[in-house]
């Protein structure tokens, strides 16, 4: 097993972009969970996954940002890790069903494997294995109460789940940050990676949706739309946010750089993958009914997962500066304010109305911003910053 690594220039592997993929097909299960169920139980159920997915994969990302993947025992340990997270994920749309046991098993041989990799890399670093042994337990407790979730009756699932992903996730947010570390440029380079490749999951929901009706002309305009909304997830992350974060990272260091990693990473890309995600699912289900005024759950989530995913830049942005002025502030209010419009009107005309606003927000960002998106971007950070 190798020591985390403190020297070497930090890159992406493509073991890590393999590892991306699988738990991009835990979030396309998630899309189908809610097309087969577009209810409130359905919507709980899949957040509660949603989450569950992210909290193991955020996990991962702090590993490999601390241990070489390439390295040997490590490389062999996360194919296991692999493997297990792909049955979880084949397991998704019946886990508070039929398959709640082997989704429980699946996630918690996931969650076991992290932390002792975590734990052997660590051996010749106290600080940080100390650290480990501070989270562990608690990550050991949730993934157990999501594996006990599996014998229960429907009633106590989500509860369990709730109780679980609570104990688990949110460990970090309890005791002292001393010891962990971060890479900044790699771990800056991964979350972006998850995001577009979340992005791209919303594009193959849209040729999905697109694939089961005739293409008429208010199926392609919708898929256009659709395009349209994607291509502004994209643009609203890749365009500054990502060198603006990764500067204010390097600006500090110590516990204060951990604490700063950990809230806008691990805990704000949440809403931003969830509502990327819920938005495939609207997606996926206006595509079929464009003529059609949308149900409860799919209109929430058409104009909801932009409102989200554009509110975690407003958390992002409070948790810096304590501010939530600004265009994506006004833009996710907007986008909240569609809601009612969405179950009223048409699928076509609520996806028409949410585009607009996303055109609106990046016409603004673009000119009234232009400046110092220009000095940010001519602003190159070294790929080896930590």
């Amino acid at each position: 097993m190798s020591e985390p690594h403190t020297q070497r220039e930090q890159r992406v592997t493509p073991l890590e972009l393999f590892f991306d993929l699988v738990f991009v097909f835990g979030f396309t299960q998630v899309t189908t969970l809610l097309s087969r169920e577009p209810t409130w139980r359905g919507l709980e159920h899949g957040l509660l996954i949603l989450v569950a997915l992210w909290w193991a994969w955020a996990a991962y990302a702090w590993l490999t940002n601390t241990v070489d993947p390439e390295e040997g025992a490590v490389w062999g340990s996360m194919l296991v890790a692999m493997g297990a997270m792909f049955v979880a994920a084949l397991a998704v749309p019946e886990s508070f069903g039929r398959h709640g046991v082997v989704f429980g098993v699946a996630f918690l041989i996931v969650i076991v494997m992290q932390v002792t990799l975590y734990a052997l890399a660590a051996r010749g670093e106290r600080d940080l294995l100390a650290a480990i042994s501070r989270i562990a337990p608690s990550s050991l407790t949730g993934a157990t109460l999501i594996l006990v979730a599996g014998f229960v009756s429907t009633d106590g699932k989500p509860l369990l789940w709730l109780a679980g992903l609570a104990v688990g996730l949110l460990a970090p947010l309890r005791g002292s940050l001393q010891g962990w570390r971060v890479h900044t440029a790699h771990f800056v380079e991964r979350h972006g990676l998850i995001v577009i490749i979340a992005i791209g999951e919303s594009l193959v929901a849209i040729g999905f949706g697109a694939r089961g009706t005739g293409l008429t002309a208010g199926v392609i305009v919708a898929a256009v739309l659709g395009f349209a909304v994607a291509a502004s997830f994209w643009l609203a992350y890749f365009d500054f946010f990502t060198r603006r974060a990764q500067r204010l990272l390097s600006d500090r260091s110590g516990e204060q750089q951990i604490a700063l990693a950990r809230d806008t990473y691990t805990y704000l890309h949440l809403p931003m993958v969830a509502g990327i995600v819920l938005f495939a699912f609207a997606m996926k289900t206006t595509l079929a009914h464009v003529g059609d005024v949308l149900g409860t759950v799919p209109a929430l989530c058409l104009a909801g997962g932009s409102a989200l995913y554009l509110f975690a830049y407003v958390a992002v942005r409070w948790r810096v500066s304590r501010s939530v002025r600004g265009g994506r502030f006004v833009a996710a209010l907007v986008c909240a304010l569609l809601i009612p419009m969405a179950l009223t009107v048409p699928a076509l005309g609520a996806l028409g109305a949410l585009a607009v606003v996303w055109i609106a927000l990046h016409a603004y960002e673009l000119i009234w911003w232009r400046e110092v998106r220009a000095q940010t971007r001519a602003q190159r950070m070294p790929a080896s910053a930590s």
